[in-house]
């Protein structure tokens, strides 16, 4: 996993408006929030390090300042033919969090082989959007990305994936409980190697969401629904990795793990072990969860 810690973490104004996750913090001390951030991101770092899963933490850089370069999985993504593909976001201070310095040092120092990067970011000056792996959930298997449309996920953007990456797009719309639009796919779903946690009911249109379930099916995947309430606890912002002993883990926030039922979490419990943190002042904050943190790194190694 890609990791950046950060340094000047706080609610951005620019992001709240298409992010109903988002709270308003009111007068909170953009220090206290960063100081209560960098505590959270360390101790998600230790319980992924302790479960076997590999990290790669990279630190933010103070200038410019990019209060949301904590989720790096919304700029990158890595792919397992030695691609990486940098995509175009919708507020203007969160395009500053692309860093060119961070593939290299993959490259160089790491030992990942680089083979092309595939530079999407144009899109942004015609109003087109892709949020990474925010806007997509991928089954990178069976090459399908599942996406909500919404302000930061449009539709010709997405076409341009498919077209680069050779992947099935599967569209959708899907709401919050008061009409909103869901601003991230990985908020209201996630798709693993053998099952699929997903908020069915906030896609309203009943012809969709039979599309959506019956390619998850399809796909051989287990179907776990959960409600709006615990997509609004960040159930659905979950990521199953593979640990170092080829162990599988499920990462989530606490508060997501605390939200899940018993049969839920029985059902999840048989894909993997779940690694939970707290992170609720990030959550709170940014409107992003523990999925959003992690930008998962499937390169070939040299």
């Amino acid at each position: 996993m890609l990791m950046i810690r950060p340094v000047a973490f706080h609610s951005n104004p620019q992001t709240a408006s298409s992010n109903r996750f988002q709270d308003d913090p009111g007068t909170v001390d953009p220090a206290l929030e960063q100081r209560a951030a960098a505590t959270q991101f360390q101790g998600l770092v230790d319980s992924l390090l302790a479960a076997g899963v590999g990290v790669v933490v990279e630190p933010d850089t103070p200038d410019p300042v990019t209060p949301d370069s904590i989720f790096p999985n919304n700029w990158v993504s890595f792919h397992a033919d030695g691609r990486v593909v940098i995509y175009p976001m919708m507020a203007p201070n969160r395009r500053a969090e692309v860093r060119q310095d961070i593939i290299e040092r993959l490259s160089s120092d790491r030992g990942f082989r680089v083979d092309r990067i595939v530079d999407m970011t144009s899109h942004a000056a015609r109003g087109h959007y892709l949020e990474g792996t925010g806007s997509m959930v991928l089954d990178r298997v069976r090459r399908v990305a599942y996406a909500c449309i919404s302000p930061r996920t449009t539709l010709d953007a997405l076409a341009d994936f498919g077209q680069r990456l050779d992947y099935d797009i599967v569209t959708f719309s899907a709401v919050d409980r008061n009409g909103a639009a869901i601003y991230h796919t990985n908020v209201m779903m996630s798709v693993g190697e053998g099952f699929a946690v997903i908020c069915d009911e906030s896609i309203q249109d009943p012809e969709q969401r039979e599309a959506v379930l019956r390619k998850l099916e399809d796909g051989g995947k287990e179907v776990i629904s959960i409600t709006r309430p615990q997509m609004r606890r960040f159930v659905g912002n979950c990521l199953q990795l593979e640990a170092a002993n080829g162990g599988r883990v499920i990462a989530m926030s606490r508060q997501a793990e605390e939200a899940l039922g018993e049969d839920q979490l029985t059902r999840l419990r048989n894909h993997g072990r779940i690694v939970s943190a707290p992170v609720h002042d990030i959550e709170r904050s940014a409107g992003g969860s523990v999925r959003c943190m992690l930008a998962e790194i499937h390169l070939p190694v040299r």
